[in-house]
């Protein structure tokens, strides 16, 4: 059904994204007409319904017509009939900053100015602008932004002669030739090479010209047709053919490489020789490096610090059919370059080979993005000081955060576990967890439950943070290989718990002083802080230590090694653990471990407590255990259970979520480990590379970063100097 649309205001702006470049060319072609009809069949791509095409997400948001109107305006140099254009040069050397040399070279500069340039007449039009802006922010805009390039007559489809013309004028064309008359090219345009192709065949003709210049290159080589060339024409095949996919790392050790396998045997069949099946093989796996990293973040669940072997990863692969023995052979040997006799593979060996592709980030935007050391090797005694410093800081706000959460659960165990039977002059005051609860609110008021929360914040800050702080610095004395056996897991949680007590004990017995206050306080006697320390004295707040230590010491040894297998259990399959999963775990792991220790809760908390007339008092730890059992039976160990699980399991788990996400919002690179799935392996794009150019708006946020992309993902690298010729 023919629909009319304003042009100005609506047609490019707005729905050019969805229009081919033979439509938009018959458009842009009618300017001095305000108006342009057309109907749905004209809508973007042959083969893309209109409904799939407006549910198309773009990566970035588009621009407003009326910002981007004062910015052409602003870089436009060139004026006619009243009509303001912009030129080659002030498109990508004035706008974009690109090629921005005095010795420039021009014809590079047109040609990516071309991919703007709809109607090729040399300028680009205010609504040829906003029609880029729209390419840009497609999800394909790396093939669609090429496909315009290589589109020199605007007639939505490539030639041989338009393909070629490109193509000659990059540097690896420049380097090595290629035969433009061979049989892969007939395949693409016909025999004659007359057929012109589309779209998605030229995206596929873009992916497939490399290789087989690669291949051509090494026909070349071969002089003695036994397919094996030296290793030096290896190395120059792949820095001029290949060097896009080349790292620095990979670039340095192309002889190293192809010299032999690190397991001992050669890959090629006479010395300094490289076969055509090592050759295949090694471009082959360059392409594979995102399957690659797949493969290990499966095998590691996420553990970006675990070392894997050959063995370990050759079995992972039995899942995947593209990967071959011969190219995790190749792979292990570019990973032990790095570190002659360790045969194992790492994330950091994997970014070696290829780091533009793989990167490790938080799915969190961060707040600070520091590296204190540019590699392990470069981490001192000072740094594993700071590192611990950091963790400290962060656990200390994680666990004000935590204890103000669940502190009126708290205050209600408390009361429930210091309640007595047997010998108790008086009925039960509390019925249950429920009644305590309602009644503490009836006589106390809202703030009752939140009676003694200032020592409790005071406290619990050094007190989480020690705990946290030691239990990853002993885990990171356990880690070999970024595996940490459950042993060392266990010791690490109970160091944590023991070397928390020194600060426990104090904030437990003045915070359980003032809890149960409410039940005996008097109007002429205020209970507070002070009055609790001038009686208890400095011995006296460590009454009731050695329960501590049995309380703390097993509740952590059972809590952070469960939180880590909670943590691996709940990740993703890219081994990265959500603000959600992180608080599943940590609520989990808190149920056994709070419930099983609550009988050293509860002889701790009749230690601490000042007993009142008529009740019994206790000399000690066993003393204490005798009476409760005698007097109140086995059950008595168990009170306040409910409780305790309801606080304990919610407190983590505020706690570690705090702790771990201020570790990814406020992050610093300390070259030790960090908290497994607290990274997110993923392929780059190129919006991690955005301008910050206030007049990059939109998809021109995205311009400079998707012209690099063309050169960096299909090889198409344009020279950016002018050849001087004497």
């Amino acid at each position: 059904i023919p629909f009319r649309v304003d042009f100005m205001e609506t047609t490019v702006p707005s729905y050019d994204h969805l229009l081919t470049s033979q439509r938009r060319r018959d458009i842009l072609g009618n300017k001095n007409d305000p108006f342009g009809t057309f109907s749905l069949p004209f809508l973007r791509r042959a083969d893309c319904n209109v409904e799939s095409a407006l549910a198309t997400r773009n990566a970035i948001p588009r621009a407003n017509p009326d910002h981007l109107r004062p910015i052409f305006d602003r870089y436009a140099s060139k004026e006619l009939q009243g009509k303001k254009f912009m030129t080659p040069d002030d498109f990508i050397r004035k706008y974009l900053g690109l090629y921005t040399e005095d010795n420039y070279n021009k014809e590079s500069v047109s040609i990516l100015a071309s991919a703007a340039d709809t109607t090729k007449d040399g300028d680009i039009s205010f609504e040829e602008f906003c029609a880029f802006e729209a390419i840009l922010c497609s999800p394909d805009a790396l093939y669609l932004t090429a496909f315009e390039i290589f589109d020199k007559n605007s007639s939505d489809s490539i030639t041989c002669d338009e393909f070629e013309q490109i193509i000659r004028h990059t540097q690896p064309l420049h380097e090595m030739g290629f035969d433009f008359d061979s049989d892969f090219m007939k395949r693409y345009f016909g025999k004659e090479k007359k057929r012109s192709i589309g779209y998605h065949a030229f995206c596929q003709l873009l992916h497939d010209f490399y290789e087989e210049q690669g291949i051509q290159a090494f026909k070349r080589y071969d002089l003695r047709g036994d397919g094996s060339i030296s290793s030096l024409d290896f190395q120059k095949i792949m820095t001029t053919v290949k060097g896009h996919l080349l790292t620095a790392f990979v670039r340095n050790n192309l002889i190293s490489v192809s010299g032999g396998g690190a397991s001992g045997h050669k890959f090629s069949f006479a010395h300094n020789q490289v076969t055509f099946p090592y050759y295949a093989a090694f471009n082959s796996l360059l392409a594979k490096m995102e399957l690659i990293k797949r493969v290990y973040v499966s095998l590691t669940r996420g553990n970006f610090d675990l070392e894997v072997t050959k063995e370990e990863f050759l079995q992972a692969t039995q899942s995947y059919a593209q990967i071959t023995p011969y190219e995790v052979e190749i792979l292990f040997h570019l990973s032990e370059l790095a570190h002659p006799g360790v045969k194992t593979l790492s994330l950091t060996d994997i970014e070696r080979i290829d780091p533009e592709r793989l990167k490790r980030t938080s799915q969190l935007t961060r707040i600070t993005n520091i590296k204190a050391v540019h590699s392990k090797d470069e981490r001192g005694f000072g740094t594993a000081v700071m590192e611990s410093a950091y963790r400290f800081a962060l656990g200390s706000i994680a666990g004000a955060c935590g204890a103000t959460a669940v502190y009126p659960i708290d205050l209600v165990k408390t009361r429930m576990q210091n309640q007595r039977g047997g010998s108790f002059v008086g009925e039960v005051m509390y019925k249950n967890s429920l009644d305590c609860f309602r009644k503490v609110v009836k006589f106390e008021g809202l703030l009752g439950l939140y009676r003694g929360l200032l020592p409790q914040i005071v406290g619990v800050a050094p007190e989480k943070a020690i705990k946290l702080t030691m239990n990853d610095f002993m885990r990171d004395k356990f880690n070999t290989g970024g595996h940490i056996p459950l042993y060392g897991e266990i010791i690490a949680g109970a160091c944590g718990g023991a070397s928390q007590v020194v600060f426990t004990n104090p904030l437990e017995i003045v915070k359980i002083r003032l809890q149960v206050a409410g039940e005996i306080q008097s109007p002429g006697h205020k209970i507070g802080v002070m009055s609790i320390l001038r009686d208890l004295g400095f011995m006296g707040l460590y009454k009731g230590a050695r329960a501590c230590f049995l309380r703390d010491v097993p509740f952590s040894a059972i809590y952070f090694p469960a939180y880590a297998h909670a943590k691996m259990a709940t990740a993703d399959e890219e081994g990265h653990n959500s603000p959600a999963t992180l608080f599943c775990s940590a609520f989990i792991a808190g149920v056994p471990a709070a419930g099983l220790v609550t009988p050293a809760d509860v002889i701790k908390t009749r230690l601490q407590v000042a007993a009142r007339a008529g009740q019994t008092t206790y000399n000690g730890v066993i003393d204490c255990a005798r009476k409760v059992y005698a007097e109140e039976g086995f059950k008595a160990f168990w009170k306040g259970t409910a409780a305790r699980v309801c606080r304990s399991s919610p407190q983590f788990g505020v706690t570690l979520l705090t702790y771990e996400v201020l570790q990814r919002l406020f992050y610093v690179d300390f070259g030790g480990i960090r908290p497994s799935g607290s990274e997110v392996s993923i392929h780059k794009t190129i919006l991690d590379e955005s301008s910050l150019n206030p007049d990059h708006i939109g998809g021109y946020r995205l311009a400079a970063a998707t012209f690099s992309g063309i050169e960096h993902k299909f090889g198409l690298f344009l020279p950016r100097f002018e050849v001087v010729r004497k």
